[in-house]
């Protein structure tokens, strides 16, 4: 089948289905209607089996968003893996990806919820491991251990909440608050959506899920796989106003928010750089999602999408113009050579640090704000106008290095934007990013909330910035040993720089002992331990192997032969 073909469709009807869907929620909101459906999929004696929808404005908005950027990112697709063989197996793979998120989104049951969660686990292991090297098998499976624990908690959910008489949350969230099951089933859910938008002390597969092809890291890191668990406890904010379990994940999202801007100042890959960002905002939509401003996480989440998906695009542009160079020390000058890539860039990083007018400013300016008028503890406070600072801090370093430095990779170069559909998709995101900040608020808060602050406090968010903005200029005109003096010493530099080692504590803590024991097994008992386990298991399927290998070998002898040996074992069960 023809990959253009396959190609346009994909992108012609998510893009069709995208603009329905935002159209819908336009009704919806303006007439507060809800959409509860239920299909029976089959009935066998006095069991039942049903398939669940929740349509509302939340759900459909959000399927809008997920499905525009999906359509933008497979018909980016098509230009960036032009060389790829297995073009038609990758769309396929980001449809089921996306078809996995849409189960989720529409889910107000917690088994169709499981499918779409697994789905998405699943899917995004596939993707990981794409290119089939070491480095991409290894991330891959540090991501789908790491969201498997996810997947445990939703099972443990499903199976305490057999007593309700039916998996449908949505029915038990307001006057079960007190029970214990619901309390119980509360803390596993914050536990799922830890593991899936990697909070401390998941957060190491985020990084490592980087090995996907760009397109997936776009689609990933902006409205699907990551924004899952934040998505799940926006659903669930009812049930966990008031608990105690919010307090606990309150700090852990503000730890992650301030460790990932701190770790991005380090990092010198590209795309790690914008990993750690996601990582930094998914710690930003957690931290207020637990101080109790649902809405406003959601209206977060959706302004991110837009710019975080046109900055890894941007980025892959890049990277494909560098020869696969990633590192950010060899590029420099990119204004100059792709004006138009480097606009989109521009664009995009300044809606993250929060410039007024885009779009990321309307939902962080909006955020913090409320968060000066709460009555919140001091650490928190100062956590959170910290992270601002190094967002803009990692941001500003980034743009120097790429736009303002000198290029540094070879003495013959030719760099010039050569493909229109990379630009033309890029270019619909950009107009997003300047634009859905502020549709989205006079969509989502229509009824005015007047906020009261002192000017110091008011200004407190350009202080920062302009404090982040002056370290980002230091540091990028300077080496790496001034960066190393800045945090003081070299072992603080590498305590930072490795995610406050979690990156060791989740895989070498873990597989170190095993293989020790392993290795000790090896080296005293070379006997019925070895016949038991590997070389023995070895040795039997090679045996089996050579015996199945013999009867394929369409020799009408043994076919007679087998054929004689079945009759006669037949003949004897009958008599």
């Amino acid at each position: 089948m023809n990959k253009n073909f396959i190609c346009f469709n994909s992108f012609f009807f998510l893009f069709f289905f995208s603009l329905m869907n935002f159209f819908f929620f336009i009704y919806f909101m303006i007439k507060n209607l809800v959409l509860f459906i239920e299909w029976e999929v089959f009935s066998f004696n006095s069991n039942v089996v049903y398939m669940s929808i929740l349509i509302d404005w939340m759900s459909l908005l959000f399927m809008s968003f997920v499905l525009l950027i999906s359509s933008v990112v497979i018909k980016y697709s098509n230009s960036y893996m032009e060389s790829d063989k297995n073009l038609v197996r990758f769309i396929l793979l980001v449809l089921l990806f996306v078809f996995s998120m849409m189960l989720l989104i529409i889910s107000p049951n917690l088994i169709s919820i499981l499918l779409g969660w697994d789905g998405l686990g699943l899917i995004s292991y596939c993707l990981v491991i794409y290119y089939q090297s070491y480095k991409s098998y290894n991330s891959g499976m540090l991501t789908a251990l790491s969201n498997r624990i996810g997947d445990v908690f939703i099972l443990i959910c499903i199976s305490w909440m057999l007593n309700y008489g039916s998996w449908n949350y949505i029915f038990y969230l307001n006057f079960m608050k007190n029970d214990f099951s619901m309390q119980m089933i509360s803390f596993m859910i914050v536990i799922a959506a830890m593991t899936k938008s990697a909070q401390i002390p998941f957060s190491s597969w985020l990084p490592a899920a980087m090995a996907a092809p760009t397109p997936v890291s776009a689609l990933v890191h902006s409205s699907t796989l990551v924004t899952a668990g934040v998505y799940l406890l926006i659903r669930f904010s009812d049930l966990l106003m008031g608990m105690y379990v919010l307090k606990f994940l309150l700090l852990l999202s503000t730890l992650t928010m301030f460790m990932a801007g701190i770790v991005a100042n380090y990092e010198f890959d590209l795309k790690k750089i914008i990993a750690f960002s996601t990582l930094s905002q998914l710690g930003l939509m957690m931290s207020v999602l637990c101080m109790g401003f649902p809405k406003l996480a959601f209206f977060h989440l959706l302004t991110h999408a837009m710019f975080k998906a046109l900055l890894f695009m941007c980025a892959g542009l890049i990277i494909h113009m560098m020869f696969d160079m990633q590192d950010i020390r060899y590029m420099g000058g990119m204004c100059k050579y792709i004006p138009l890539t480097s606009l989109c860039m521009v664009i995009s990083n300044l809606s993250l640090c929060g410039l007024p007018f885009m779009s990321g400013f309307y939902s962080k300016d909006l955020m913090l704000d409320s968060i000066s008028m709460m009555n919140i503890n001091i650490f928190i406070y100062v956590i959170f106008y910290l992270s601002t600072g190094l967002t803009v801090f990692y941001t500003f370093r980034m743009l120097f290095y790429l736009m303002i430095s000198d290029f540094n990779l070879v003495s013959i170069y030719n760099l010039f934007e050569e493909d229109y559909n990379m630009i033309y998709s890029m270019f619909v995101l950009l107009f997003m990013s300047l634009i859905s900040g502020s549709m989205l608020s006079w969509l989502l808060f229509y009824d005015v909330n007047i906020i009261y602050m002192f000017l110091h406090m008011k200004i407190m968010v350009i202080y920062v910035s302009l404090v982040g903005m002056l370290l980002g200029y230091l540091v990028s005109l300077f080496n790496y040993n001034f960066l190393n003096k800045f945090m003081l010493t070299y072992k603080i530099s590498f305590f930072f720089s490795t995610m406050w080692f979690m990156v060791g504590l989740s895989t070498y803590c873990i597989n170190y002992n095993f293989l020790k024991f392993g290795q000790i097994l090896y080296k005293n008992d070379r006997g019925w331990v070895e016949y038991l386990s590997g070389q023995g298991l070895f040795n039997t399927l090679k045996f089996y192997s050579i015996f199945y290998y013999f009867f394929q070998l369409n020799n009408l002898k043994i076919y007679l032969f087998s054929f004689v040996l079945w009759m006669m074992i037949y003949i004897m069960i009958i008599i």
